[in-house]
């Protein structure tokens, strides 16, 4: 570790230069792929709201797309759009009446929250079901857990949730069925914090059931990986006892591809958590995309998609500089 951590800063600073200059143009074509696929769709913001208002003539809705700049050609809405990214303007949506950025950084920590407490929830129990699973292999806690691990691969995110809201909110009683607050009682302090993390307890569950399958069988794989080396049979041959070695020289070791998953596992939460988002209507940005998918808002789903490929992309590039860092293997020239 101490000999990774000893790289020369001026390798590592070049090295993340070269990440970030592969970077920018897989970012422009996110943002050109997403302009142009969201116009292909049937139907726009004019048409969702002349509608709701009862009032769909030619005259209106042709006022309503110069108001929201419908009207203009294709190419001039995309370079105006470009124009305002690099401004860091995400756009106004016209729905919600506030500026995007606004929108997404309001929705952003709620997301956030749900998604940190279901990738430790997975990370921690994954782990331990991995270990286990992998010490006890060929026997009967192995084959549970592998058991496990097949159904939550399997199962569908929003079958999870729903299922959990039968059991644990109709049938027992025991959980908020959604939401992320108690809008009956107003909470401060100690209560609020209480609040909120008893109606996270169904979305964390039902978000994390996927990664745990996969931490359970990615942690097995490669302790039993590991367990196969010279070291660790020189330490069977020394007469340490089984647990120590499973602990400090097999688990240990068997870390760094999970430490790389779990890095890498920002783009496949933000994903999932729009399924759960919207099955326990969670105010996040998720159900923030959802709705605007509904809505026709194309200026406030450009600007979640666009955050979330950006959030997504700084991730990988933060994975693939610490992997540098830990792993002097890595060539960082």
């Amino acid at each position: 570790m101490a000999r990774a951590l000893q790289l020369p800063e001026g390798r590592v600073l070049r090295y993340l230069g070269l990440r970030v200059v592969q970077v920018v143009p897989t970012i422009l074509a996110i943002v050109v792929l997403n302009f142009f696929f969201l116009r292909l769709a049937p139907g726009d913001l004019a048409e969702v709201m002349a509608g709701e208002a009862g009032s769909a003539t030619p005259e209106y809705m042709a006022m309503l797309r110069q108001q929201f700049g419908l009207d203009e050609p294709l190419a001039i809405q995309f370079f105006k759009y470009m124009g305002q990214l690099f401004q860091l303007n995400l756009g106004y949506s016209f729905r919600n009446s506030m500026p995007v950025l606004d929108l997404i950084l309001t929705r952003a920590p709620n997301t956030a929250l749900l998604m940190l407490s279901s990738l430790v929830l997975a990370v921690a129990l994954g782990i331990l079901f991995g270990a286990i699973s992998a010490q006890w292999r060929g026997r009967w806690p192995d084959g549970v857990l592998s058991a496990f691990s097949t159904i939550g691969f399997a199962t569908p995110l929003f079958w999870v949730g729903l299922m959990l809201i039968v059991l644990f909110s109709v049938e027992l009683r025991w959980l908020p069925a959604g939401g992320m607050r108690d809008l009956q009682q107003v909470h401060t302090g100690l209560a609020a914090v209480g609040d909120v993390a008893l109606h996270m307890v169904l979305p964390v569950l039902s978000l994390a059931f996927f990664y745990i399958a996969i931490y359970t069988r990615l942690t097995r794989s490669a302790m039993l990986e590991v367990q196969e080396l010279d070291f660790v049979r020189t330490a069977r041959a020394k007469g340490i006892a089984p647990l120590p070695i499973a602990v400090r020289h097999v688990l240990r070791n068997a870390l760094l591809p999970i430490v790389t998953m779990t890095g890498l596992q920002l783009g496949t939460l933000l994903s999932g958590s729009v399924v759960i988002e919207t099955v326990f209507a969670w105010p996040g940005m998720g159900r923030l995309a959802f709705d605007a998918v509904f809505q026709r808002d194309i200026n406030l789903l450009l600007g979640v998609l666009f955050f979330s490929s950006f959030l997504v992309i700084v991730s990988n590039l933060a994975t693939d500089l610490v992997y540098a860092l830990l792993d002097p293997r890595i060539d960082v020239r």
